[in-house]
């Protein structure tokens, strides 16, 4: 719980009320600062293997201190100097005066604050996509228990030709799915900045090494590995390009526009009353109008979602204006400055918090089979004109005969529904109608929803079994991870 004096400060609630414990540390001061340390720790240790005066005394005492970080201490440096790296330098030093001369030796600033970043962008990706696969998980289920009952298919959210519930979630799954290789695309394409000097010539190491181009290539090597990464960018400037920073947040922005889509269909599935998201017991939907249960999970994703989508937009300006081997313009925006860290944070905070709710919606959708059962009695009339037509052609009637027949019984349907608000009644104009007699006793199988639903239930059979189910391998040990919802 925060303080008094917190309480007068603005706090973000990706932090402070959403987002998940382990996404809020992989962005904190804390994991990064002591991911500098770790850096600095791994730089000596490859400087000293490959033959630069550095003592394993030195690395011990700094491997002493990678956690107890004196913040306040880097704080008044910071204020003094200006420069947040030098500060944590400074703050480093001070609890490690032997290995003091050695600290950051060769680097430049990017060298812990770019290389910090990729760290935690892969660690988000780690984190985002365990989630991602329990949701897919939790619809593929509810796919699977609703792939035959049929339902009224919507295009321009007016009634078209059924479909079945299990299908339709298996199209919010194609999404989710492309979701996740664009995710683990993103995370594996990342490479690391690794030792490259001021301005990418990594000159200041040749100079160390003495011209030895071999010994800089392999400290590079030795870095990137030390770190987690098979690989290292062969070429940067200063910085790593910001055109990576853009295909990580572009994969964040689809995976919004992804769940913005899902919960918009399940908000406008509440209103007809056919689907709801979990509603607790003492739950309130409506100060005002206590017998409201508004959709509020399903809105909170798609109001994230926009907000996820729109952060994509900071690394495009950003990435476009980067002059020559670097600008600062990114470091506020991006996350680089100790105290303004926006966008690449946010993209995954934001992200997190989706995905978490989303598990809880999916993990508690609630079906009411009975109302889409009279929504589809609604309008199924209308929908299986053709196969009357059919049927009585078969029976020896003339085809446009009966489609003027049905026609005129339409319209006269149709009114008593619009003008009058009443219920659909064709089926009963047609009982009535002698000309429909050698028919009637088919009407009801005529009228079967099952014979309107195509191959719904063997699509979503298929789906689930070869593009669904076997995506979700790798992640099987984490698929029985509860959430805690804020609401």
């Amino acid at each position: 719980m925060a303080g008094a004096e917190e309480m007068k400060k603005y706090r973000s609630p990706l932090v402070s009320r959403y987002a998940s414990k382990e996404m809020s540390y992989n962005f904190s001061d804390k994991k990064k600062f002591t991911t500098w340390r770790k850096l600095w720790i791994f730089l000596a240790k490859a400087e000293k293997a490959l033959g630069l005066p550095i003592t394993d005394a030195q690395i011990a005492e700094m491997e002493s201190h990678a956690e107890d970080i004196d913040f306040a201490m880097a704080a008044e440096e910071e204020r003094k100097l200006r420069h947040d790296v030098m500060a944590h330098v400074h703050t480093f030093a001070h609890c490690c005066p032997t290995a003091a001369p050695i600290i950051h030796l060769g680097a430049t600033s990017c060298y812990v604050g770019d290389n910090t970043d990729l760290i935690a962008l892969r660690d988000g990706f780690n984190i985002l996509l365990p989630k991602l696969a329990r949701v897919i998980d939790r619809l593929a289920n509810f796919a699977e228990e609703y792939a035959d009952l049929p339902t009224l298919g919507f295009t321009h959210f007016q009634p078209a030709q059924l479909t079945t519930v299990g299908k339709r979630a298996c199209l919010w799954l194609q999404d989710l799915v492309m979701d996740v290789r664009n995710l683990e695309r993103a995370r594996d394409d990342l490479r690391f900045r690794g030792v490259k000097g001021t301005t990418g010539t990594q000159a200041s190491f040749l100079q160390l090494f003495q011209g030895d181009h071999d010994k800089v290539v392999e400290l590079d090597k030795m870095v990137t590995e030390m770190a987690g990464f098979k690989k290292a960018y062969l070429v940067t400037g200063q910085t790593y390009s910001r055109k990576v920073d853009i295909d990580c947040l572009s994969r964040l922005a689809s995976l919004g526009a992804s769940v913005h889509k899902i919960c918009t269909d399940i908000r406008l599935l509440a209103n007809l009353k056919e689907i709801e998201e979990p509603f607790e017991k003492e739950q309130i939907g409506s100060s005002a109008m206590p017998y409201k249960r508004n959709p509020m999970r399903a809105e909170r994703c798609c109001s994230l979602a926009r907000h996820l989508i729109a952060l994509v937009a900071d690394p495009l300006q950003t990435a476009s204006v980067q002059w020559l081997e670097r600008t600062l313009d990114d470091s506020a925006n991006r996350s680089f400055v100790h105290y303004m860290r926006i966008s690449l944070p946010e993209s995954f905070l934001t992200a997190d918090i989706i995905l978490s709710t989303l598990q809880n919606i999916t993990e508690g959708l609630v079906v009411y089979p009975k109302v889409i059962e009279r929504h589809i009695r609604h309008e199924l009339p209308f929908m299986a004109t053709e196969n009357i037509i059919m049927a009585i052609v078969k029976a020896g009637g003339n085809r446009q005969e009966c489609h003027e027949k049905i026609r005129v019984l339409s319209q006269e349907a149709a009114a008593v529904v619009k003008q009058e608000g009443g219920d659909n009644d064709l089926l009963a104009r047609i009982q009535r109608d002698p000309y429909f007699a050698p028919i009637l006793g088919q009407l009801d199988a005529l009228l079967d929803p099952k014979t309107f639903i195509g191959r719904a239930p063997q699509q979503v059979k298929t789906f689930l079994a070869e593009e669904v189910r076997p995506l979700l391998e790798p992640y099987k040990a984490n698929m029985d991870v509860k959430v805690e919802l804020v609401l």
